[in-house]
């Protein structure tokens, strides 16, 4: 009896930096991979990592971790695409438009060109003007175009939420949608406790909630990225789990739910838009984004949050 090989899975890494080494380390540990490319201009950079990496081989899980260049990327299941300038502290994510998506112009294309038929997710920031950059210069569907969005954010939420109701943060589901960054938008209208609103789990449980509460946790989960920054000038360790997440649920085909950047198209009137909703991924990238039921300031904010991400393309010049 003769048994077949398990496939190759290859995920390609572009970007050796913090957030890119990280979701090297996390997507070893998971055992999702068998084998990871990692490709940076900075050779000695990607180099160090790679080897850093493969001394954890015998002590995880027979992956092989190598450096590359584009053409490495060939038959890659997903590319995870964390180069780019960095965001400086008081530097807000649109601010770095115009330096990323000239990037974007000359590193998508070579993605592409290697592995056309292959999934691209983003994180580099502003992701959600960068995932319209990896959508216009790849000419993909885009529905193998994922932003890593809010996911992060809505991470953030749910586990400011849970430290305040006392409830484990698996347990919490709540949503931050529209941009990554200043003008993203909480859905308070549906967050709840294993099916309990809010406002009946306070009041059964007897844990205060009210607007000023509301509005500190919204300002400590807006801010985070803000403050890591000031303190250890960076955020990786957490998206690198949310990225891979993402890939996991592509790789598994799991139909799971998350926050993340894909286009829509009249979305509550809003035109064409790369922004973060709920949406199931599964093996082909986004199978759709939910049509949440959003109250009325929600979707009023949800549509300020849509210019501020569309006047940020035109001025990048993606539109």
């Amino acid at each position: 009896m003769t048994t077949s090989e398990p496939p190759v899975v290859k995920i390609g890494i572009i970007g050796s930096g913090n957030v890119g080494a990280t979701f090297a380390y996390a997507l070893l540990l998971s055992g999702l991979a068998s084998e990871i490319v990692l490709v940076d201009s900075n050779k000695k950079k990607v180099e160090g990592e790679v080897m850093d990496l493969n001394h954890a081989v015998p002590l995880t899980h027979s992956t092989r971790i190598e450096t590359g260049d584009f053409s490495s990327l060939e038959g890659a299941a997903l590319t995870v695409v964390t180069a780019g300038a960095a965001q400086q502290p008081g530097e807000t994510r649109l601010e770095l438009s115009k330096r990323n998506v000239a990037l974007f112009a000359s590193l998508i294309p070579e993605i592409t060109r290697y592995n056309p038929d292959g999934i691209l997710v983003v994180s580099t920031n502003p992701v959600d003007v960068m995932t319209h950059a990896a959508w216009k210069f790849s000419n993909f569907p885009p529905h193998r175009i994922i932003g890593s969005g809010t996911i992060l954010d809505t991470a953030r939420f749910r586990y400011l939420l849970s430290r305040h109701f006392g409830v484990d943060a698996k347990s919490v589901h709540a949503f931050i949608i529209g941009e990554h960054g200043d003008s993203e938008v909480p859905v308070w209208s549906l967050a709840n406790i294993a099916g309990m609103r809010l406002d009946s789990f306070s009041q059964k449980q007897g844990v205060p909630y009210n607007d000023a509460i509301k509005k500190d946790i919204f300002a400590q989960t807006r801010s985070a990225a803000y403050e890591i920054i000031r303190r250890k000038g960076a955020t990786y360790y957490a998206v690198a789990i949310g990225l891979l997440r993402i890939a996991e649920a592509i790789l598994r085909d799991q139909k799971t739910i998350y926050s993340v950047s894909c286009i829509v198209d009249n979305y509550y009137g809003i035109p064409r838009t790369f922004l973060s909703l709920p949406s199931v991924i599964g093996r082909e990238g986004i199978e759709f984004a939910l049509q949440l039921q959003l109250d009325e300031d929600e979707v009023s904010w949800l549509k300020k949050s849509a210019k501020i991400l569309q006047s940020a393309v035109t001025e990048s010049g993606l539109a």
